[in-house]
């Protein structure tokens, strides 16, 4: 594979400035604005701070105070954009940008005309991208759109002085705001003399499904020598429906030395759905399979074949192009793979169900079903897939099909192993949801009581798509109460009933959000204020003065451990070692060694940028608690995802942390963590394939994969094992 480097000099640098304005803050102040992140409290220390003497500490308080995230800092950091030191301006800037309130939209404008610093107007245009993002609807939104664009156009007329950092941020919030125009200005770019903003330029106009730019996107495609450009030029040829690349996408699918482009022309291929295109795929995945057969044969020592994720997207593909044609060979392809496979994958399931639907329900339910829980779930994905072919024959066979599955999953489960079997019942509960099987409220009302948190998340989400009943939302209201005091490992549960009881009836469901404020879970609670905070609700006066009254005592912040509780979700479990601890470290004195069944690679840590998501993720690898965890996702061009002890991508270590947004780029290599929403994270982590710039700002970054480690991170496949990881800290 040839070996490409994306980091973004001038973004890397300017974070490498901003670790750097932290590491010049004194020990207490650090500790003390550590603390108020973690509370997520923006409170008297912060609101000094941001007035402080010294420049250093100006800056990291304005870092805190955007990952706070609340809008009381808009004043305080208004003024700082007017700031005579750079560094102080550039993290005011990213701050008002993660606060994303339109209430700071003509502050940044404002500055974008007055500022001189490049790297800081950079920060100002990303900034006013996510407040676009956040509030299309704002009376600032044309005004930010215009003003992108402006910046856009004033470095395409700079020719080959243009700033780097000013033209990868600007593209994504061209992204994030989709002016008109912007397919225009995306276009241009595609000359640019940097392969990195070619690549972004491609990957702006697939997402716009842009079709202005075809020929520079074949001439791209056939002549680019960086591989991420040519994949994203191939990608949005596909999305601009250019059918007239068939052939050439059908070449770079089979022969393309580099496995990303030879994904992204699959995935495009998929999009135009031709046919002789289908079939050149059929044969380029009967020969890659029998390439990893072959592998498999000589040693099974080495994890799972690495063709397998190329596969799974072939699969894809082929389940796309030949939709409800019951092509035969792609049911041939299909079969062996699956066979290979051990059933382990809904995206080879969906692919059968799509080309087949009538022949897919008939099939024999393989043994590996009833014993394996991602084969389990992979069948109940497949079974879903049916509801989408609109065939009725199929779609009532499929009810049958399922509902027998799922009794037969009871009957043929060895009783030792049902726990783990009973992983994949969600997926269940959302075939049953999408095939409209008969009873189903019925059916979802008894899962309610379930014990597994995920089988009650999945059988709230699915009422709240029935249509309105007072019996579910009585259940509703009951099982919320139910979880509040029995869930202590996980709040899912909780969640997911505040969301279903406002989608049936936000205004009966005032009472229990109202209970949510009485969790120790900040998360809990969060949700509770969200809810509340409706504009739907604020005319009711009792209602204001009761969150009034709760954000007094500070229930919108997250508390300190209490025993007392049972729990740690959602609470402050670091005491004064911890952030002396974590404040300590930097950039790269920490790095985690991975063994895997491919090969050794390494992280370096990010202690500086993300210091107590760095100490959390030491902590668990010091326990052991990544040992031989199962990869449970890998996506082809985009991220390998690890650190889940269930497996099925919903575990966790039983606590939260809060995010430590940065100003690290999402580049190739880069370690970020998971989330299901903001201040999420947990332990699960994923390491990104390819530059994914709109990851930036939404996910910690706190690692890079460190020199040609890419190498085995490309080639680890789903359900390839971690076998240890361990820390090695510099003194």
């Amino acid at each position: 594979m040839q070996k490409i480097t994306t980091f973004s000099a001038a973004i890397v640098l300017t974070a490498m400035f901003a670790a750097a304005a932290a590491a010049q803050v004194r020990l207490e102040t650090g500790i003390r604005i550590l603390y108020a992140e973690d509370a997520r409290s923006f409170n008297s220390d912060l609101v000094k701070y941001l007035a402080s003497k010294s420049a250093a500490v100006r800056a990291r308080a304005a870092l805190a105070a955007g990952r706070i995230g609340r809008k009381d800092a808009i004043p305080a950091l208004t003024k700082l954009l007017s700031d005579k030191d750079e560094e102080v301006r550039l993290n005011a800037a990213f701050a008002l940008g993660e606060i994303e309130s339109s209430d700071a939209a003509e502050t940044l404008l404002a500055a974008m005309t007055k500022e001189t610093s490049a790297s800081v107007k950079a920060r100002l245009l990303e900034a006013l991208g996510k407040i676009a993002a956040a509030s299309p609807k704002a009376d600032s939104s044309a005004k930010i759109k215009d003003a992108v664009k402006a910046s856009l156009n004033a470095e395409l007329a700079k020719a080959k002085k243009r700033d780097r950092e000013t033209v990868l941020l600007g593209l994504t919030a061209l992204i994030r705001t989709r002016p008109d125009g912007a397919d225009a200005i995306a276009a241009r770019f595609l000359d640019d003399s940097d392969a990195r903003v070619r690549a972004d330029a491609g990957n702006l106009l697939t997402r716009l499904r842009a079709k202005n730019a075809n020929a520079k996107l074949t001439d791209l495609v056939k002549n680019e020598t960086d591989p991420m450009a040519r994949a994203n030029a191939a990608r949005a040829l596909g999305a601009a429906g250019a059918k007239e690349a068939v052939d050439l996408l059908v070449s770079v699918a089979a022969r393309d030395k580099d496995s990303r482009v030879r994904i992204a022309a699959a995935r495009s291929l998929a999009s135009l759905k031709d046919k002789a295109a289908g079939q050149k795929l059929i044969e380029r995945a009967n020969a890659l399979l029998k390439t990893a057969i072959d592998k498999g044969l000589v040693s099974r020592r080495l994890g799972r074949p690495d063709e397998t994720t190329e596969l799974l997207e072939l699969a894809t593909a082929i389940g796309r192009i030949f939709e409800a044609g019951a092509d035969e060979g792609a049911l041939k392809f299909l079969r062996a793979f699956r066979e290979f496979d051990h059933y382990r994958s809904s995206e080879t399931e969906i692919a059968f169900a799509h080309v087949a639907p009538e022949v897919y329900v008939a099939e024999n339910v393989p043994d590996e079903m009833f014993s394996d829980f991602w084969a389990a779930s992979a069948h109940f994905a497949g079974l879903s897939a049916i509801a989408d072919t609109k065939n009725e024959t199929a779609i009532s066979a499929a009810r049958k099909a399922l509902m027998a599955f799922l009794s037969g999953l009871n009957s043929r489960t060895e009783t030792s192993y049902k726990i783990e079997m009973a992983k994949a019942l969600p997926d269940g509960i959302g075939a049953m949801a999408a095939l409209k099987v008969d009873g189903l409220e019925e059916k979802l009302l008894g899962l309610l009581e379930n014990p597994d948190v995920f089988i009650r998340v999945a059988s709230a989400n699915a009422l709240a798509d029935l249509p309105k009943s007072e019996k579910s939302f009585t259940a509703l209201e009951r099982a919320f109460g139910a979880a509040l005091s029995s869930d202590k490992h996980e709040d899912d549960a909780q969640l997911a009933i505040l969301d279903a009881l406002a989608k049936i009836d936000k205004k009966a469901a005032i009472p229990t959000f109202s209970l949510a404020l009485s969790s120790p879970d900040y998360l809990v609670r969060k949700k509770g204020f969200d809810l509340l905070s409706d504009k739907a609700f604020e005319n009711d006066e009792k209602l204001a003065a009761f969150l009034k009254n709760a954000r007094e005592k500070h229930l919108d912040e997250v508390q300190l451990h209490s025993s007392s509780t049972g729990t740690e979700l959602g609470q402050i479990l670091n005491g004064r070692e911890d952030y002396i601890r974590a404040q300590s470290r930097k950039n790269g004195s920490a790095v985690a060694v991975l063994t895997t069944e491919k090969g050794v690679f390494e992280i370096e840590l990010l202690g500086e940028d993300a210091p107590l998501t760095v100490d959390n993720f030491i902590k668990l690898a010091n326990r052991g608690y990544f040992n031989g965890l199962a990869v449970h996702r890998v996506v082809g061009n985009f991220v390998t995802q690890d650190g889940d002890p269930r497996g099925d991508g919903n575990g966790g270590p039983g606590w939260s942390i809060r995010c430590e947004i940065n100003m690290q780029p999402y580049d190739r290599g880069a370690i970020g963590m998971a989330l299901s929403g903001k201040d999420t994270g947990g332990s699960q982590w994923f390491a990104t394939h390819s530059p994914q710039p709109h990851l930036d700002g939404g996910y910690t970054v706190f690692g890079r994969v460190k020199g040609t480690g890419m190498d085995v991170v490309d080639s680890i496949v789903r359900g390839d094992k971690i076998l240890s990881v361990n820390i090695v800290e510099r003194q």
